[in-house]
């Protein structure tokens, strides 16, 4: 028996996690993958959307709020002409109108008018709490309550395609933007209301969605493997000291 303890792992993880599932859930299966508990994830995914999710393996749970605090990349789908009570996909219907014929042209310009600094109301679908409780949970009751608005940046907000009523973006912004409300309001903007029907985080700070392993991939490695993956704590946040 060795007298010196197993060096725990340590390090950023990168993985691309996959639709219908929580960050809590990549959290739990990873857990259970390296047998440490001490393991985090810095900004959540909701469970439809797919992409990049930071994962903080032993100490390096410590840069947590370094890693939340920098800027997002997303590239994503918007449903025009459904509204939902979530403002994407995975909510029930509350309208349905016609498409107005919008040029190309006119929906970038109104996707220009998203640029810069801006104050968004957050969704009542969201984990935000209010008196200790979730205001999701108050949603399912059909509650709605006074939110506090957010002070957001939106760096790019670029159309990818459009064959209506499906267009495709990319957004670039400050962390805490809600993905969802930015295409509610842009549906709101074009007059035939929307809803974010797929989303993908492509970039986190300086992390990209090319350095990302799928989860399924990372639980057929062999640990020694997964280790190799790990970005030292010194390389992802060079300006935090441990």
């Amino acid at each position: 028996m060795s007298l010196h303890p197993v060096k725990e792992m340590e390090g950023v993880l990168l993985v691309d996690k996959p639709a219908g599932m929580t960050s809590h859930d990549v959290v739990y299966r990873l857990r259970r993958k390296l047998q440490i508990k001490r393991i985090g994830h810095a900004g959540t995914l909701d469970p439809a959307a797919t992409g990049l999710l930071i994962m903080l393996i032993g100490k390096a749970t410590r840069i947590s709020q370094y890693l939340i605090s920098v800027d997002k990349i997303y590239e994503g789908e918007v449903t025009l002409g459904v509204t939902t009570n979530s403002q994407d996909a995975d909510g029930e219907v509350m309208e349905t109108r016609p498409v107005p014929p919008l040029a190309e042209e006119q929906v970038r310009e109104t996707m220009n008018t998203f640029l810069g600094d801006q104050y968004q109301m957050p969704p009542m679908f969201s984990a935000i709490k209010i008196g200790g409780v979730p205001l999701y949970k108050l949603a399912r009751k059909g509650e709605e309550v006074v939110r506090e608005p957010r002070f957001i940046r939106v760096a790019a907000f670029e159309l990818l395609s459009f064959a209506p009523p499906k267009l495709t973006f990319r957004l670039d912004c400050t962390k805490g933007t809600y993905v969802r409300t930015i295409a509610h309001d842009l549906g709101a903007k074009l007059g035939c209301g929307a809803h974010l029907s797929a989303l993908r985080r492509t970039g986190s700070g300086k992390f990209t969605i090319a350095r990302c392993t799928p989860l399924d991939e990372l639980e057929k490695m062999s640990l020694p493997d997964i280790e190799k993956k790990l970005i030292p704590v010194y390389e992802a946040a060079p300006m935090v000291a441990l």
